[in-house]
C-alpha cells in the first residue's frame, strides 16, 4: 500500500502544469480575429446583400442608442437561453446551435456597424466597398487591440446586432 502511494506521489510530482499565459499574444490574436471577421463578413455582405447592408447601416446611423439597447438586451437573453439549455442533456445540441446562430448574427451586426462608421470616414463611390471594408476592419481590430477599446468595439457590435435584429424579432 505504501509503495503504491509512493509511486502515485512520484507521478504527481512529475506532472507539469506550466501554462503559458501571454496576454499580449491573446490581445493581438483577438485583434487579428476581429479584423479578419469584419473584413470577411463585410465582403460577403457587400457581394451578396448590398441593399440589406445599406438599409441596416442607415438604421444604425439613425438610431444608434436604440439599436445598442435592443442588441444588448437580446444578447443577454440569448446568453441566458444558451446557459439554461446547456443544463439539460437534451438541450445541449440546441444550445450549441443557438450559440452559433447568435455568433453569426453578431458578426453580421458588428460588420454592419463598423461599415456604417467607416463610411463616414471614407467617401465611398458607387459600388466600391474596398476602402470602406479596410477602414471598418482596421477600426474593429484597432479598438480590440487596445484594452479599453474592446469595450467600445463591443458596444458598436451590440448596436449593429440590434439593427440587424430589430425588424426580425
Amino acid at each position: 500500500m505504501l509503495a503504491a502511494l509512493a509511486a502515485f506521489s512520484d507521478v504527481l510530482l512529475q506532472v507539469n502544469v506550466d501554462i503559458d499565459l501571454n496576454p499580449v499574444t491573446d490581445v493581438i490574436g483577438s485583434a487579428v480575429g476581429s479584423f479578419l471577421t469584419t473584413l470577411v463578413v463585410g465582403a460577403v455582405l457587400t457581394a451578396v446583400a448590398p441593399e440589406f447592408l445599406e438599409d441596416r447601416m442607415a438604421a444604425v446611423v439613425d438610431d444608434p442608442v436604440g439599436s445598442f439597447v435592443y442588441g444588448f438586451l437580446v444578447l443577454i437573453f440569448a446568453v441566458l437561453a444558451v446557459v439554461v439549455l446547456f443544463f439539460t442533456l437534451i438541450g445541449i445540441p440546441l444550445a450549441l446551435g443557438l450559440g452559433l446562430l447568435v455568433y453569426l448574427v453578431w458578426a453580421v451586426g458588428a460588420a454592419v456597424a463598423f461599415l456604417a462608421i467607416a463610411e463616414r470616414f471614407v467617401d465611398r463611390e458607387g459600388d466600391d466597398w474596398g476602402k470602406t471594408l479596410l477602414v471598418a476592419a482596421a477600426l474593429n481590430g484597432g479598438l480590440v487591440l487596445t484594452g479599453v477599446g474592446g469595450v467600445l468595439a463591443f458596444c458598436i457590435g451590440a448596436a449593429g446586432f440590434g439593427a440587424v435584429l430589430e425588424d426580425r424579432l
